[in-house]
């Protein structure tokens, strides 16, 4: 493929869209250590389910002003009205059962701070605090263990293919395919 700044890329990210070229640069992969952020990217990966990454790259800005620029304590405070009024919300994707699931989520998340002090100490323990490197896959042993967990403390929308796309997007799994120049070496 070919890229205006002549830098080759992982092939999934879109040459004319900026903000995913911006993204597939600067963010995913990188190791996120703030908790705000991480349960930011476990909303957007769940809402990402049946879409692509871009249709919910696009959306990230509406996402953050519809759910309090995801403030854990305010969305788990999220009553029905609220709900209804994010139903209504057309520039962020509306389906309900995704909605309810951050709300539930979001008490689930705080839970898990509280037991392992930050959801970050909780994520990173699963590799010993090292990043994994590996290519090609879009789920794995790691996202089955992490996915079954979260799945048995209630969270919703947290499948392998998630949780290996959202362990991909925090920097927890290093996937830059090969010839990409932010590629593993």
């Amino acid at each position: 493929m070919k890229w205006k700044d002549n830098k080759t890329r992982c092939n999934w990210a879109n040459p004319e869209n900026e903000k995913y070229i911006k993204y597939h640069d600067e963010k995913w992969g990188v190791p996120v250590y703030d908790d705000q952020k991480l349960f930011e990217m476990l909303v957007l990966e769940s809402f990402q389910a049946g879409l692509s990454w871009e249709c919910i790259l696009n959306k990230t800005e509406s996402f953050r002003k519809a759910f309090d620029n995801f403030n854990l304590s305010k969305v788990y405070a999220y009553d029905e009205a609220k709900v209804e009024e994010l139903m209504k919300d057309s520039s962020i994707v509306r389906n309900r059962s995704k909605i309810k699931s951050a709300i539930t989520n979001a008490k689930i998340f705080m839970d898990i701070q509280e037991e392992y002090g930050s959801f970050y100490n909780y994520l990173w323990r699963w590799t010993d605090n090292k990043i994994v490197y590996e290519k090609g896959l879009t789920k794995s042993e790691l996202s089955d263990r992490i996915s079954n967990d979260l799945k048995k403390r209630g969270m919703k929308f947290v499948g392998s293919t998630i949780i290996y796309s959202y362990l991909q997007a925090v920097g927890v799994i290093y996937s830059h395919e090969t010839g990409c120049f932010l590629e593993h070496k």
